[in-house]
């Protein structure tokens, strides 16, 4: 199995594992560390990282199209440098509450299912493998997509942990090594290669923000 199907796969496990810490249970109804979210609705946006996943590699129709590379699916992406208000993240957050509705046990016993269809997909998928993302109007690779949902499992896996008091969940270099690089790259793309730079070398000159979101 490809390195970056792995390392989808540990981080999306450790994901379950912190949804069904009993914090998470308990502070539900509570507001989150993220804005117009509750404990309940991030967590229904983190699990949602799998169910994505499994919507992609069930639509067939990838392979008809050129995937596009990762830089230009987060310029086309609304969301990334979208408000608050942005239909598109009104979307994601109702979405999160929807999948809340239902409890913290019933999230975690959907989630832990699907994840288990997934242990046993992703290694089957062919190397080349090209997903359509049916939200969208472009595919990408399924490694490629599957890195989007890694940097997506570990930001909201360390936004729930803060947000219900919890230590954010230790995770192997595989996983974090290329979240870092993504987010990197995209930081580069977004605030230019000196931005970056002072802020990581020099903290006299370094701008207000260099967040790749």
């Amino acid at each position: 199995m490809g390195e970056s199907r792995q390392s989808y796969l540990v981080a999306a496990t450790s994901a379950v594992s912190l949804l069904r810490d009993p914090a998470v249970a308990a502070a539900w109804d509570k507001p989150s560390a993220l804005t117009e979210f509750s404990v309940g609705g991030l967590a229904g946006h983190l699990a949602h990282q799998i169910v994505r996943v499994r919507d992609a590699l069930a639509a067939d129709n990838g392979a008809a199209q050129e995937p596009i590379g990762l830089l230009e699916h987060f310029s086309r992406s609304p969301w990334v440098q979208a408000g608050l208000d942005h239909e598109s993240n009104v979307f994601v957050r109702r979405g999160g509450e929807a999948a809340a509705a239902d409890g913290a046990a019933a999230l975690v016993d959907r989630t832990q299912a699907l994840l288990d269809v997934l242990i046993t997909q992703l290694p089957a998928e062919p190397a080349d493998r090209v997903v359509h993302l049916p939200w969208a109007d472009w595919a990408l690779t399924l490694d490629d997509f599957l890195l989007t949902r890694l940097v997506e499992l570990v930001v909201h896996s360390d936004d729930l942990a803060a947000s219900v008091g919890v230590e954010t969940p230790a995770l192997p270099e595989s996983v974090i090594d290329p979240v870092v690089e993504l987010l990197a790259r995209l930081a580069v793309h977004r605030h230019g290669a000196t931005a970056v730079i002072r802020t990581l070398s020099r903290a006299e000159r370094a701008p207000a923000t260099i967040s790749a979101f």
